[in-house]
């Protein structure tokens, strides 16, 4: 597989998979992923993550409804994670497979369109004061 850019991905559908399609390599999974922001190579090279640490509980619960809408359309499910209200992490792989295929990182693609409402940092405390 050549790897695409973000674009390329969203423009095309998860093709069903009932097996019989050879896992990515680590070479081909690699090159993908570094036309993704964020994503990183999981369970040994089996999975794609990503994780964000949104606003609250329920912009967690806003972003997951948004991601199940995306991966049932492209009939393609990731594992959602959800720890300690608001660290949200995501992980695709193609269960049938046991590893990395084209559809994974299509759908990472489109999950990366979402909107996300992320916690806002506070600013770093000026030099000299203290911040309790």
């Amino acid at each position: 597989m050549t790897a695409q850019t973000a674009e390329e991905l969203r423009a095309k559908r998860c093709v069903p998979c009932e097996g019989g399609v050879p896992k990515l390599t680590s070479t081909e999974a690699e090159a993908q992923l570094a036309k993704l922001h964020g994503w990183t190579i999981a369970h040994h090279g089996e999975r794609i993550r990503k994780e964000w640490v949104v606003k609250n509980f329920l912009a967690a619960m806003r972003f997951f409804e948004q991601v199940a809408a995306v991966s049932e359309a492209e009939g393609h499910h990731p594992d959602l994670h959800l720890v300690g209200y608001r660290n949200v992490a995501i992980e695709i792989w193609t269960h049938a497979i046991g590893g990395l295929s084209e559809n994974d990182f299509i759908l990472a693609a489109k999950i990366d369109e979402l909107p996300v409402e992320l916690k806002v940092s506070a600013p770093a405390p000026a030099s000299g004061t203290c911040r309790i």
